[in-house]
């Protein structure tokens, strides 16, 4: 079996490649709700759009062909078909095998009534199909669910009946739809024209109120009205839309795509960090990866309409905000779902040939087609990057009888070494008072790269054995802090701020300083997340799953899953909930205590771990109340050591 990544390199996502090993570690994220700033950005609550009709409802504008590149998935993410997420019978419980034999423990039962939410919104891309208040195949969902999670699991009957049953019911409802639809249609509102109709949001958002009546009416109604201003410019458009929205396929058909909303809404039922993603839709797995540092894109911020996107900012030439946009890299764009549309916005950047854009533009009278190669467009002139845009920033601030530093670190990438280094050096060679002591802010920082964390302890502990892990069969593996030149080392006094929201690979940086009694952290209980997760190659090879597939402990041994790292000195940082904490999660990995790797040779004692008296004379910083908890090192000849609390793990 191959593993899958996407890796960061200088803030942009470079490629998705067959690798070995590379893991992530984050805090989890929900479902993303609608087309937000940013390409992956977090959001709290889960929304109606979640899928694409069946295969057999292709819409007109295909995507081109697969390669064999695209098989040997050495490259950048594919541009999305428009066509639905399905799976067989058979492929569908491969994955679910797959994701209970990967996990790194014992998968618990899962819960009927989130399996069923879940999955009746992963079904239902706009408030049609399953989500709206009439709909009845919620009911069907809610009857069949135990049926199917047992048909997943392997231990019902091998022809999947009760996704069958699910599929017969769709069948009726969408036809149901589309008589309403294509009444409407005939009927286009007097007051609407073609760009007024085409550039009007459809959707809702996280919750949806209108009855599926209603919008698949105002759908007909706007559809229509681009139909009749356009004529048959508008035509691979418009049926479309009909095609995605209203599907007419068979029973087994729509079996298809009950059983791939079921494996997405079974994963993370199981596992609270997993995912799976059909190859079109991929990147949503990889949304905590991608949040950070977006790859570029065609758009910033757009919103989904009847016929289209509307491109609302960040428009790149010879795209404009404002434009609708139709078709881009031979795909409609009406109906496909969000998860489809994210990918879309980026991939379709990279194509070669240039991908072809169809859009309509306020005051045209037809569609336009243009190419993404600027061929008719002025190229577009970068503004210079100052080359420390890429620094973290740094605060430096009167300690004692000379200066130290907060280095502010607000997630974990994959060259944390480097720019830790750069920041450390730079402010060491400064002239003046020297630099005292160094202070790692990883309040807020859900985490990142385990490489990116290994890399910046390298700059404290040089060539430490660091974190056990372990996987589900008992095996372990350990990673060793990299032995840096003598010269981007720092031997003096370090300290790491932490919250309730310090989570994974933050958690690791602090933790590991403590554990060698390098460093002491100062602040509130983290978040607690001590696994990891891998991306993997579904066994179907229709798809992509993010897996927790380790259980990792600090290097003396103690426990960060469900417990967090104990503060060596607690200060009462922000009002971060309590409640929102790894242990919180519904089927979170279990505790594990690991065995204590560290090198005894490297563990620090006397000057290397302590900080030295400052007499009152701290700051001024920023923010006061990271001076007031600064004020707290040097007091007492601080140094590293926990309290006993924290090192049982409580």
């Amino acid at each position: 079996m191959s593993r899958r990544a996407a890796w960061i390199v200088g803030g942009t996502v470079t490629a998705v490649a067959t690798l070995a090993g590379l893991v992530r570690f984050e805090r989890p994220v929900t479902r993303i709700a609608q087309i937000a700033e940013t390409a992956f950005a977090r959001a709290s609550a889960v929304g109606p759009s979640r899928a694409v009709p069946p295969a057999s409802a292709a819409p007109v504008d295909d995507a081109p062909a697969s390669s064999a590149a695209d098989d040997a998935r050495s490259h950048a993410f594919r541009v999305p078909s428009g066509r639905a997420p399905s799976l067989t019978c058979e492929a569908a419980r491969s994955i679910v095998a797959q994701a209970r034999t990967q996990l790194a423990y014992g998968p618990g039962k899962v819960e009927i009534s989130t399996f069923v939410d879940a999955a009746v919104d992963w079904l239902d891309p706009y408030g049609l199909w399953s989500v709206s208040p009439d709909a009845i195949v919620a009911n069907a969902f809610e009857r069949r669910a135990p049926e199917l999670v047992a048909e997943l699991e392997g231990r019902g009957p091998r022809d999947c009946a009760a996704a069958r049953a699910l599929g017969a019911a769709l069948v009726p409802w969408v036809a149901a739809l589309r008589t309403v639809f294509d009444d409407a249609r005939q009927h286009p509102l007097a007051g609407d024209d073609a760009e007024t109709a085409a550039s009007a949001p459809a959707f809702e958002g996280a919750t949806v109120t209108k009855t599926a009546r209603v919008l698949a009416e105002a759908l007909g109604h706007r559809v229509g009205a681009v139909e009749r201003d356009l004529g048959a410019a508008a035509h691979p458009y418009v049926d479309a839309a009909r095609a995605r929205y209203f599907p007419e396929a068979s029973a087994n058909e729509w079996a298809g795509v009950v059983l791939a909303a079921a494996v997405r809404a079974y994963v993370p039922t199981i596992d609270p960090h997993g995912a799976w993603a059909p190859l079109d839709e991929e990147s949503s797995v990889y949304e905590v990866d991608l949040e950070a540092h977006p790859p570029e894109r065609l758009w910033d911020k757009a919103e989904r309409t009847a016929v289209g996107l509307k491109l609302e900012t960040g428009a790149e030439p010879p795209l404009a905000d404002g434009d609708v946009l139709l078709s881009l890299a031979g795909v409609a764009t009406a109906g496909l779902s969000y998860e489809q549309t994210e990918q879309l916005g980026f991939a379709a950047s990279d194509v070669r040939p240039p991908a072809q854009a169809v859009v309509l533009r306020a005051g045209e009278k037809a569609p336009l087609t243009t190419w993404l190669d600027g061929s008719n467009h002025e190229p577009k002139t970068l503004a210079a990057t100052p080359e420390d845009d890429d620094d973290l920033p740094v605060e430096r601030f009167a300690y004692g009888d000379g200066d130290a530093i907060v280095v502010v670190i607000h997630d974990v990438r994959d060259d944390l070494g480097e720019q830790l280094t750069r920041a450390i050096l730079r402010e060491r060679e400064r002239d003046g008072r020297p630099l005292q002591g160094v202070v790692l802010d990883v309040r807020g920082n859900g985490g990142g790269s385990t490489d990116g964390a290994i890399d910046a302890l390298g700059i404290f502990i040089p060539g430490a054995p660091l974190f056990p892990m372990k996987r589900r069969d008992g095996s372990l593996e350990t990673d060793r802090a990299p032995e840096p030149p003598t010269v981007d080392r720092w031997r003096g006094p370090v300290a790491t701020l932490v919250d309730g929201d310090t989570a994974s690979a933050a958690e690791m940086i602090a933790g590991a300083l403590t554990a060698y009694r390098r460093g002491p952290s100062l602040g509130a209980t983290t978040f607690g997340k001590g696994c990891a997760q891998e991306y993997l190659d579904d066994e179907a090879q229709t798809g992509v799953v993010r897996l927790t597939t380790l259980l990792y402990a600090l290097p003396d041994g103690a426990p960060v899953q469900r417990v967090g790292l104990a503060p060596t000195i607690r200060f009462p940082f922000g009002t971060a909930d309590a409640t929102d904490r790894e242990a919180a999660l519904a089927h979170a990995p279990p505790t594990w205590r690991g065995p204590d790797v560290r090198d005894r040779s490297l563990i620090a004692h006397g000057e290397e771990g302590t900080w030295s008296p400052h007499g009152g004379n701290v700051g001024p910083c920023k923010e006061a109340e990271v001076c007031r908890a600064l004020r707290l090192l040097g007091t007492n000849g601080v140094t590293a050591r926990r309290s006993p609390a924290a090192s049982k793990g409580r």
